[in-house]
């Protein structure tokens, strides 16, 4: 069967996107909604961020997407004895309907997102519904799926982006007119709101117009592959067919896109430098990290460009030897995979130039804020790897392709707090 033709014909089914009885905290008992929040999982990334959101309240939410106790199973039987008691003592309590939730964020800048939370029917990438833009870590997937089951719960909602500017985005709009369920403030300088639509006119419009949809993954891969692999474990139909989602439309709020940065522990900048000299023209920049980032991007427009940092100074690597992206990058794949900064980064740079497995946590660390990965680099006296972000239409027409980005290639946000709405599975 024609793989495009397959695609276009299952794409007609759309996005599928169903209410739920979200979990909520009652804000009487809890220090404040704002304290019970916190970034999805796998941004919590301060060494001291796990403490410091315990420390924050008793009940934050961190205790259950990333319980410490000592052993894998130790800690999924630990979040599910957690929200149980949480459960029975009141401080999350089920709304009394079902519904879809309309959820904004915006900060001091000028930066609005709003978007609609559901539960999304789970479905296979050669549907072509939900595309996916990278590949992921089965342990990942494994840990996230042992803590879904142990729980029973979709704890935090991943990321979807459409284009559509339709039904679903005037009720989303409509609805941010009216008094919200909650509204909070969260220490990085978030506003975050939330409501619930329960009108079966407005749930109609929204389910309606997604239908003729698909959704590009923005944040949340490995949370899919888990909504997929539980889905399997269980006889269809069953409550693990949906997934709990965030659907932004990106013609009414347009995403940020930023990059993740690699740090490359044990690779001085000295030696990474003397490995790449004749591979690529390098740059010395004297200048500070805002103004290194804006010749990466003057630098980004003309072709692959990095910038190196740990050392005390920047150094900018670009217009890489042709010759060394012929014997390096793959040639079955589409040209703009190939002009990826990831692309060349991974298959030149660090096979074949600095000679670093790129899924080895002893040798690497992707980090998405700037500063902190440049300070840790010059604390450890190692390499980062400053990135440009790829935009969303690139990313988006790969996806289509049933092309994956190499692994971390882009950030997209801001990403939804943690904490202010989740789903049990059999609620």
């Amino acid at each position: 069967m024609n793989t495009a033709g397959h695609m276009e014909a299952t794409a007609r089914r759309g996005l599928e996107l169903t209410p739920f009885r979200g979990l909520r905290y009652d804000p009487d008992r809890v220090g404040s909604l704002a304290s019970v929040t916190s970034p999805p999982y796998d941004v919590v990334v301060r060494p001291d961020g796990l403490h410091h959101l315990q420390s924050a309240d008793p009940y934050n939410i961190v205790r259950l997407i990333l319980p410490e106790a000592g052993t894998p199973s130790a800690r999924t039987e630990q979040a599910a004895d957690t929200l149980r008691r949480w459960l029975d003592e009141g401080i999350l309590t089920a709304d009394p309907e079902p519904g879809l939730y309309v959820y904004e964020q915006r900060d001091g800048n000028g930066m609005l997102q709003r978007g609609i939370i559901g539960t999304l029917r789970v479905s296979e990438p050669a549907e072509g519904v939900v595309l996916p833009h990278e590949d992921v870590m089965p342990p990942v997937v494994a840990d996230r799926a042992a803590l879904m089951r142990a729980t029973r719960a979709n704890l935090e909602p991943l990321l979807l982006t459409y284009r559509g500017d339709g039904a679903a985005a005037d009720v989303v709009d409509r609805t941010a007119d009216r008094p919200p369920l909650l509204a909070t403030t969260t220490e990085d300088g978030f506003h975050h709101r939330l409501w619930s639509v329960t009108d079966p006119g407005e749930l109609a419009r929204i389910q309606t117009d997604l239908a003729g949809r698909q959704a590009l993954i923005a944040d949340g891969h490995h949370r899919w592959a888990t909504y997929r692999r539980l889905r399997a474990e269980h006889p269809s139909p069953s409550p693990w067919d949906y997934g709990l989602v965030l659907l932004v439309d990106t013609v009414r709020y347009p995403l940020r896109v930023r990059a993740i940065h690699r740090l490359l522990h044990g690779l001085r900048v000295a030696d990474a430098l003397a490995a790449v000299e004749g591979l690529f023209r390098v740059r010395h920049l004297d200048m500070p990290l805002p103004e290194a980032l804006e010749a990466l991007a003057d630098a980004s427009c003309a072709g692959n460009s990095f910038l190196l940092a740990g050392d005390g100074g920047f150094h900018l690597l670009d217009r890489p030897d042709p010759d060394l992206l012929a014997r390096t990058i793959p040639a079955d794949r589409p040209a703009a995979w190939r002009a990826l900064d990831a692309t060349v980064l991974h298959a030149a740079l660090l096979e074949h130039v600095w000679h670093i497995p790129e899924d080895s946590p002893a040798h690497i660390a992707y980090i998405h804020d700037t500063a902190a990965t440049v300070e840790k680099a010059e604390r450890d006296g190692s390499t980062a790897v400053l990135m440009h972000p790829v935009r969303e239409e690139v990313v988006r027409d790969l996806a289509r392709q049933g092309v994956r980005m190499p692994r971390k290639s882009t950030s997209f946000g801001p990403k939804p707090a943690s904490g202010l709405v989740l789903r049990a599975v059999e609620i």
